[in-house]
């Protein structure tokens, strides 16, 4: 069954005005908001992370989701550029502001149900008839009437249980949570563009140093051919030495191929096409790995803008319970129109022409077979599906950091072991140079030997990009860096852990 309007009172002279907000006020002083309150939703935590460092955890803050420009511990400018570009210029961020303010015109919209909405309307008809059938005693001639009517209504629903503003609290929520996700994808963005841009660079790198391999092998080639010739080297050396060759420009393909598949990715995060955006190699590319404190606030954690947004769509499906709620309740609408109504427009606005009413109605469902209830029970299964999102994404959280400290603790120990290497292997070429000189070492030798420090020249560059693309995602995983409000860390927090 419908709501069905119930006379209140009916207009009448000595129902006054200041009666009738009186009334309104009343009623509005005696007005509640049905429904849980809200609280953040409880999260077990261990007091420490398992990898690597003893930080603190946090909870969820909606104001923590703070902007930064972390990108800017690397000291370079050209990826400093290319990030504030497609922080301005992604079609993704776009999108996401997009809908933001569609949120924000959400709130807008339930915050406007708390005032009266107030119309005005004025109208002008003309109408008549034709003469009537004539009868043996009466006849009935033609008739013109003229009505012209200008009035002006008011009509209000004063929030008695707190529909309403549990309807603002839920649309501000789930705002909130939008700015969260906005946050999310700005994140995204900046951390995609820095990954892409250092992988980009390591397969600078490593085209580079295949190029130099390449040559190498080549003049190997060259002399295992001259050797065969001449009876010193078999025909397997020359397979073996092929081979090799051939698997060094398979690989510098591959790396080609994934330096330019970077370069398109990081034109499309910037919002151009592929084919107008090109990125000039840089041979003499060194990483600049930050310094990971061994220390943090525990308010890092409170700007991670999954974790943001989980909370406020907590929050947000909280505040639906006490709508539905609210709908157990009466309505009350109070509503007054006054205008003027009279054949000729010269004389619609006089006294006489005058027309008003004025009264509330009460409405009231009495029987709808149960929907009210299952709208109820329908938005404490949707908070409670909301809580347990939120504490999963708090899980995955900690995982995720988990994950970076993980990597970051074994890349860096594996780029000591690398260039430990990469040293021994100067040491052995530079010797083998040496013996070339004095004609106890063969060309071959002193190749194989280059060969051998370029590998690990590679193997020294790649592993310290993979641990700059690490310490991207650990920034990603806490939510944009380790500054907290532009507090610099102290002297033991700044420690480096390589």
């Amino acid at each position: 069954m419908t709501n069905s309007p119930v006379p209140f009172a009916s207009a009448r002279p000595g129902f006054t005005v200041r009666r009738c907000c009186a009334a309104i006020a009343l009623l509005c002083l005696a007005g509640c908001a049905v429904g849980p309150d809200y609280h953040t939703p409880t999260v077990a935590i261990p007091a420490t992370f398992k990898e690597g460092v003893d930080w603190q955890r946090a909870e969820a803050n909606p104001q923590a989701s703070l902007s930064s420009t972390w990108w800017e511990i690397y000291r370079d400018p050209t990826l400093t550029g290319l990030v504030e570009q497609s922080l301005h210029a992604n079609q993704s961020i776009a999108a996401a502001e997009a809908a933001y303010r569609v949120a924000q015109a959400s709130v807008d919209s339930s915050v406007a149900s708390l005032f009266p909405v107030v119309s005005a309307g004025l109208s002008a008809t003309r109408s008549g008839s034709g003469p009537a059938a004539v009868t043996s005693s009466t006849s009935t001639s033609t008739g013109v009437r003229n009505v012209v009517s200008a009035n002006l209504a008011a009509s209000w629903e004063p929030d008695l249980w707190g529909q309403i503003r549990r309807e603002i609290e839920s649309s501000k929520a789930s705002a909130q949570a939008t700015d969260a996700q906005l946050a999310g994808e700005r994140l995204s963005i900046a951390a995609s563009v820095v990954t892409d841009y250092f992988a980009l660079r390591q397969a600078d790198l490593d085209i580079a140093s295949l190029t130099k391999q390449r040559s190498i092998d080549e003049r190997i080639l060259d002399i295992t051919r001259t050797a065969y010739t001449q009876g010193t080297a078999s025909n397997d050396d020359v397979l073996v030495a092929q081979d090799t060759l051939e698997a060094v420009i398979a690989e510098l393909q591959s790396t080609q191929t994934s330096r330019e598949q970077d370069e398109h990715a990081i034109a499309v995060l910037l919002g151009e096409p592929p084919a107008v955006f090109a990125l000039a190699p840089r041979l003499d590319y060194r990483f600049e790995t930050p310094a990971v404190p061994l220390a943090l606030p525990s308010q890092l954690l409170e700007r991670r803008p999954d974790v943001v947004a989980a909370e406020r769509t907590a929050a947000a499906a909280n505040a639906k319970i006490g709508v539905a709620e609210a709908a157990f309740f009466p309505i009350l609408d109070l509503s007054a129109e006054g205008g003027f109504s009279h054949n000729t427009f010269a004389h619609l606005f006089s006294l006489p022409s005058r027309v008003w009413t004025l009264g509330p109605d009460l409405a009231a469902t009495l029987f709808d077979g149960g929907a009210r209830s299952a709208a109820v029970r329908g938005a404490r299964a949707t908070y409670d599906e909301e809580v347990a999102d939120y504490r999963q994404t708090v899980l995955a959280a900690f995982q995720s950091v988990e994950d970076s400290l993980s990597s970051w603790t074994h890349l860096s120990r594996q780029a000591d072991a690398y260039a430990n290497i990469y040293q021994r292997n100067q040491a052995l070429f530079a010797s083998e140079k040496a013996q070339l000189s004095a004609g106890t070492a063969s060309e071959l030798n002193l190749l194989t030997q280059q060969l051998t420090l370029l590998q690990a020249d590679q193997n020294l560059q790649d592993t310290r990009s993979l641990l700059v693309q690490s310490s991207v995602g650990l920034v990603k995983n806490l939510g944009g860096g380790w500054q907290w409000n532009g507090v610099k860390p102290s002297n033991q927090q700044a420690s480096s852990r390589q």
